[in-house]
């Protein structure tokens, strides 16, 4: 193996994550712009940061103007306070009945909708003397957890009775923010709650990322994730605002062989690409078992040198190929696969026809997250 020449990394694998710590701030700093200054931010870190890192992800986050954490369980609450973030932690999904003790010691408030939610923090706070911290959850048209809307202010009278436990809010999730009728009826789903309740002191919070740049919403706490990120969500034709975001989220590999293949040869499984001309072929560990998915082949670019480069072949389990052309590179030198400029998630995505948030998360399996600024 020669020298590296391009990048000091180390770690155990030639190939990793680079996250940018110091275009998360910024990106904070640019959605904060648009947001009113009497709303506060709730940031989401569930699926590990969306593949970034909860952990480090979240103290940038602090440090530049979050407000509060939105996690998907009462697990991913508790990686946060094992590195001593004190801020505010909400699950926004449904957690079981057994977890609201392990919730409540760790000062973690979470979702309730239903009568079981009500008699596990009773039973918790009788045993340990300790009152859960919960959000109502309202289902306003997603139809997947929350207190239907009509029933909303029944189950609310409830909560709010119940001197077992800490009533801190009210949410509920946009199904289609990009969609305006079908948010307008939500809304107003929203709205008949909202306008017949007693709101004072509790945090009221409607908008995802889509409807924090989108939408004027009733609400004194905004939700923001994928954003946060430096990638967009589908946006319906008209919005408020649009922050100059970038993305965090880079992926890079060493080479760890340079071959030539002869005119006529194949390339990888199945020989999807045949060279019609001598071709200079670099390899570098990443492959799907990493998170990039098949579907990608003979599809994608990487950088090197500053010069574009295409992948080639079939994308295997733990290695990928690329046609090196004319470039002066050898083994240990760095290829680009995604960076903030010219070689976005986005136009992943587009290939496989996805969304941006699932390709990050799927970047968190076995590679190292390096993080910079």
């Amino acid at each position: 193996m020669k020298n590296i020449r391009q990048s000091n990394v180390n770690t155990h694998k030639d190939a990793w994550v680079e996250i940018n710590l110091e275009s998360l701030a910024k990106n904070i700093i640019e959605i904060k712009k648009g947001i009113p200054k009497d709303k506060k931010m709730l940031g989401i870190v569930k699926a590990d940061a969306y593949g970034h890192g909860s952990q480090m992800i979240a103290k940038t986050m602090l440090a530049s103007g979050v407000d509060m954490f939105g996690v998907s369980s009462v697990d991913e609450g508790l990686d946060l306070r094992s590195v001593k973030i004190k801020a505010p932690v909400l699950v926004v999904g449904a957690i079981p009945t057994w977890a609201v003790e392990s919730a409540a010691i760790n000062d973690i408030a979470f979702s309730i909708f239903n009568n079981e939610h009500l008699e596990a923090c009773k039973d918790v706070f009788e045993r340990t003397g300790i009152k859960p911290k919960v959000h109502v959850k309202l289902d306003t048209g997603m139809n997947r957890i929350g207190v239907r809307s009509e029933l909303a202010l029944e189950y609310i009278e409830k909560v709010r009775n119940a001197d077992y436990l800490r009533f801190e809010g009210v949410f509920t999730h946009l199904a289609a923010a990009e969609e305006p009728e079908e948010t307008k009826k939500q809304i107003d789903r929203w709205n008949s709650v909202i306008n017949n309740i007693d709101t004072k002191g509790l945090l009221i919070h409607i908008q995802n990322t889509a409807a924090t740049f989108a939408y004027d919403i009733k609400s004194n706490m905004v939700r923001v994730g994928i954003s946060l990120y430096g990638l967009y969500p589908d946006l319906p034709p008209k919005y408020n605002y649009k922050p100059k975001i970038k993305q965090v989220m880079g992926l890079k590999g060493r080479i760890t062989n340079i071959h030539e293949v002869k005119a006529g040869e194949g390339v990888s499984y199945a020989h999807t690409f045949v060279a019609d001309e001598p071709t200079r072929v670099a390899t570098i560990p990443i492959g799907y078992a990493d998170g990039v998915s098949r579907g990608l082949s003979n599809q994608i670019y990487g950088m090197i040198n500053g010069k574009k480069i295409k992948q080639i072949g079939n994308i295997t389990m733990d290695q990928m190929m690329f046609d090196l052309g004319d470039i002066d590179a050898q083994v240990g030198d760095v290829i680009t696969l995604l960076d903030d400029s010219h070689l976005p998630l986005d136009s992943w995505a587009e290939i496989l026809h996805t969304i941006n948030y699932e390709l990050t998360c799927r970047l968190k399996v076995r590679l190292p997250r390096v993080y910079v600024r």
